[in-house]
């Protein structure tokens, strides 16, 4: 004797974080943040022949206080690290982040004191997309599954745990410098 029988046929109900998880996968507004060739890449996702306003994003952020989604395109030098870091801090929560390309997420072949041996020492990454210089429909499909991500992610205190467990993790994980294998 619930609600459901009191409802009329074809009415559907949903819990509220299904339903917050819809609506924000479909309101995604990314930040501009082109660092290198990589970036031509991103801004030719957003040309009439790849589209992304069929996902609303087609108007990417000037200001991080706009933006809730960070695609840091291209290498990150050690100069920039800071500048990465203070835009993802005045960027409103939730915010996700999207590595595009080798050199963001690993470096690249600048294997040197220059270059930020990936994004993700300065930031918390959610996709790693890879490449050099990534497809503009590689970098759809990855916001796709950013897409999927958001739509399932928990809501108020378990999404906290949920965050500050993966952030424990990403701080245990050993840094790439410093492993050993076919990476040295």
């Amino acid at each position: 004797m619930g609600i459901e029988e009191k409802l009329p046929s074809g009415f559907m109900l949903t819990s509220v974080e299904v339903l917050a998880g819809y609506m924000r996968k479909a309101s995604l507004w990314p930040a501009t943040f082109g660092l290198a060739c990589c970036a031509i890449e991103m801004m030719t996702s957003g040309a009439p022949r790849y589209d992304l306003g069929r996902f609303g994003m087609e108007v990417f952020r000037a200001s991080p206080r706009q933006a809730d989604l960070m695609i840091v395109a291209g290498r990150v030098s050690q100069k920039m690290a800071p500048v990465v870091r203070q835009v993802y801090d005045q960027m409103v929560n939730p915010k996700w982040v999207l590595s595009m390309g080798v050199c963001a997420s690993s470096g690249g072949m600048f294997n040197n004191y220059a270059i930020v041996q990936g994004v993700d020492h300065i930031v918390p990454v959610d996709i790693y997309l890879p490449g050099c210089p990534p497809r503009p429909e590689m970098l759809i499909n990855a916001i796709l599954e950013l897409h999927q991500q958001i739509q399932n992610m928990p809501l108020g205190v378990n999404r906290e745990e949920a965050a500050r467990a993966a952030e424990a993790a990403a701080l245990k994980a050993i840094p790439t410098s410093q492993m050993k294998g076919l990476l040295r």
